[in-house]
């Protein structure tokens, strides 16, 4: 990562000292023959925000101080060079800690506007977002020419705080990088596609150059940027870039997601905050075919986590966007508002989920048609909230009518018609029918024992329902 200050390195001692050279630059042929290379971080959080306090109270400022200030530090990365631009720029114009961070936070402002470089006191001698990016004109020339600048671009749009490096090895990312490469000396109609390999070596090239850092040992966030790095990719990334680079991380996340969710929590977490990053970052591009299913995905992964408020929170403002976007028939406002209600059900708003997945089901119904997949799934979720709120026999009734649609349109081993005898299940066991539903388990875990494994969420999960259908039936 840029760091402003540089990376130190001692070459062969001299006669009279040592020689001390600074650089960015990771090579591996800077060191070695006696050169030992010293490196040179960032500040530490508490060391961030003393210089701020430090800074301020020296020049009697210290009115300016709040409780932002450690977010202040935080904010820009605990970075010298901006500290000191930010630290300059809030006594020029008598800011508090509180209304620089608002004014920073501002994606209307360009880094130039809050920390310009006029507010250069310490003497870095750059407008700061020049020295972020100064090498990387010299990486875009390195070999594999003509990759840095549009992977460069492709990771300022995500979490600075890392991305699976696995991201670096799909198609949509492979495409990119083809379409977008620099221009060749020669030959540029006949340059090849990029290649797993140069896309990995175009990642070690912008880790050289210290532009990211790429770290196998840190997955699934492998591969991280500095806030400040990626802001200043991003604003001086034109603005007819959006599209592809929203288009092409949104397949790209999707492409690594696995399915479920459960046992790859880190991942599943890493994913979803990329997604926050690219939505933030990419705006209305998402709101196309190939980005909203990287939006949904992400929504459905916050449910399966049980991250309940946060999935609420989430649903809604998705399902207003999808109103504003499409209209309030369009079938994703209504898995939108389906995805809503189970969060709802999750939450333990039993009679807001009911109320809210019967307009999704009518709606399913009348838009989309009775046996469509997504009025089936709206049906089977309206069961599900019956049975939570202990209206057993609609909910039976229901899921009855549910099964056997799925059994005849989707086909009996199809994963949606596993689940609807699963739910049956619980329906008649929570019904005291524990006879129907044991015999209904057992078939179901047997099923999905043999098409998705016995380790599967589907499997433990019935397994687990199984047994307390059997204790609930007695010896």
């Amino acid at each position: 990562m840029a760091h402003g200050s540089g990376r130190h390195h001692r070459p062969s001692r001299t006669g009279t000292g040592w020689i001390l050279a600074t650089t960015r630059l990771h090579d591996a042929s800077l060191t070695g023959n006696g050169r030992r290379r010293i490196q040179v971080d960032v500040y530490t959080a508490e060391e961030a925000a003393s210089y701020l306090r430090a800074r301020l109270t020296d020049d009697d400022a210290s009115h300016l101080l709040d409780e932002t200030v450690e977010e202040v530090a935080a904010t820009l990365g605990n970075l010298p060079l901006a500290l000191g631009h930010a630290a300059a720029y809030m006594l020029n114009q008598d800011l508090t800690c509180g209304q620089y961070l608002a004014r920073f936070k501002d994606n209307d402002r360009r880094l130039e506007h809050v920390l310009p470089e006029a507010a250069d006191a310490d003497g870095y001698g750059r407008q700061i977002a020049t020295t972020l990016l100064l090498s990387l004109d010299a990486a875009q020339r390195t070999e594999p020419a003509g990759l840095a600048r549009p992977a460069l671009q492709l990771a300022a749009h995500l979490d600075p705080a890392g991305h699976p490096h696995a991201l670096w090895n799909t198609p949509a990312v492979l495409d990119h990088l083809t379409e977008h490469r620099g221009p060749a000396p020669e030959a540029v109609d006949d340059t090849p596609d990029v290649t797993a390999e140069e896309a990995e070596a175009a990642l070690r090239v912008l880790h050289r150059y210290a532009l990211i850092t790429s770290d196998r040992r840190q997955e699934p966030r492998a591969v991280r940027i500095h806030a400040l790095t990626a802001r200043a990719t991003r604003e001086t990334t034109p603005d007819e870039a959006l599209p592809a680079l929203a288009r092409t991380s949104a397949a790209a996340l999707l492409d690594i997601w696995p399915d479920p969710d459960e046992p790859h929590h880190d991942l599943a977490a890493a994913l979803r905050t990329n997604t926050d990053h690219l939505h933030q970052h990419t705006a209305d591009y998402l709101w196309q075919p190939h980005g909203l299913s990287v939006l949904y995905r992400a929504g459905k992964s916050l449910l399966m986590a049980g991250l309940t408020s946060a999935a609420t929170t989430y649903w809604k403002r998705l399902s207003t966007s999808s109103k504003q976007a499409f209209g309030p028939e369009h079938p994703d406002t209504l898995s939108a508002c389906s995805n809503l209600a189970l969060s709802y059900q999750q939450a333990g708003r039993t009679d807001e989920a009911i109320t809210l997945q019967k307009d999704v089901l009518i709606d399913c119904e009348r838009v989309l048609g009775p046996e469509h997949p997504d009025t089936l799934t709206a049906r089977s979720n309206l069961a599900v909230g019956y049975r939570e709120a202990g209206r057993t026999t609609e909910a039976t009734t229901l899921l009855e009518a549910v099964l056997t649609d799925r059994e005849r349109i989707l086909g009996p081993e199809h994963p949606s018609t596993l689940t609807a005898r699963n739910n049956l299940a619980s329906a008649y066991s929570q019904a005291g029918r524990t006879a129907e539903a044991t015999a209904l388990l057992e078939a179901v875990l047997t099923d999905f024992e043999r098409i998705l494994g016995p380790e599967h969420p589907d499997s433990v999960t019935t397994r687990n329902n199984l047994a307390v259908t059997r204790r609930r039936a007695g010896p």
